[in-house]
């Protein structure tokens, strides 16, 4: 009898730490969410081809991180900042539950930066946190942390000790919105770094072309077929104006999508943009 109520208040304690911990880890990881339902992560909602094997990312990689975004359930409409939904609704297969603000400003490159800061800042690496705007001025989340704010003058960017000090989700969204208004494509493409090879593709890495206008896509997630050695990835977009971000169809494969396979060519043509396959980079 001893026993089993010893048995009882163990399986009570040890749900209690699951919970918690389970709660702490969603807060940590997603912290624009206010409850992170395991159910709907990306690698439980999107199964991979019959016959591959999801490629699993290093433990607390920015890769893990991106296989495992919320979800919103089914297959909701791609709405845009002001409200309105998106003319082309038939681009995504998946919608990220990701707020995208209510001015036009978190468009393509700019989701790309949301979910790299969005990740280092869940593992405090702040002085990771850094972007570039298009004059090419570094901005450190860092300096911003301390109070100082970067001020566009005559094309000249000054630093002014005047705003709000410290690391709270709200003053790290401040900086970003300030990022979003002066970074783009052009500017992030500069950042990051030219992956020599599309066999070498990790989840995480960018399709960017940098320009007015460019585009980015980000591969949030890959899979491999252990027999052939074949592998296919999944590919994540905001676009222009800025909207929710989604997990992209794959409009020559049918069969295949939402997956692309590795060995698409010279060209990977993604539903509403083309790009090269030199134009894969990584952060």
């Amino acid at each position: 009898m001893m026993n089993m109520q010893r048995l009882r208040v163990v399986m009570i304690v040890a749900c209690a730490l699951i919970a918690t911990f389970s709660t702490g880890l969603a807060a940590q990881q997603y912290n624009w969410l206010e409850k992170y339902d395991t159910t709907n992560a990306l690698n439980r909602r999107i199964s991979v081809p019959p016959g591959f094997q999801r490629v699993k990312s290093p433990a607390n990689s920015f890769g893990e991180w991106l296989q495992h975004l919320p979800l919103k359930p089914g297959k909701p409409e791609v709405f845009l900042y002001n409200g309105i939904e998106k003319r082309n609704q038939n681009a995504h297969f998946a919608v990220v539950d990701l707020d995208v603000g209510k001015a036009d400003l978190q468009q393509c490159a700019d989701a790309v930066i949301r979910l790299r800061a969005e990740f280092l800042y869940s593992q405090q690496h702040y002085s990771e946190i850094e972007f570039d705007f298009t004059s090419g001025e570094a901005v450190h989340f860092n300096s911003w942390i301390q109070g100082y704010r970067p001020v566009v003058k005559n094309n000249t960017v000054l630093w002014v000790n005047s705003g709000d000090k410290g690391a709270s989700y709200k003053n790290f969204r401040r900086y970003l919105t300030q990022i979003f208004i002066y970074a783009g494509s052009a500017s992030l493409a500069r950042q990051l770094h030219p992956v020599k090879k599309v066999a070498e593709m990790q989840t995480g890495d960018v399709f960017i072309q940098g320009g007015f206008p460019g585009h980015a896509v980000i591969v949030v997630d890959m899979a491999l077929q252990p027999d052939s050695g074949k592998r296919v990835f999944l590919l994540a977009q905001s676009f222009m104006p800025a909207q929710d971000v989604h997990i992209l169809v794959n409009p020559n494969d049918t069969a295949l999508s939402p997956w692309y396979s590795l060995d698409f060519g010279e060209f990977l043509i993604t539903p509403e943009w083309r790009f090269n396959k030199n134009d894969l980079m990584r952060f």
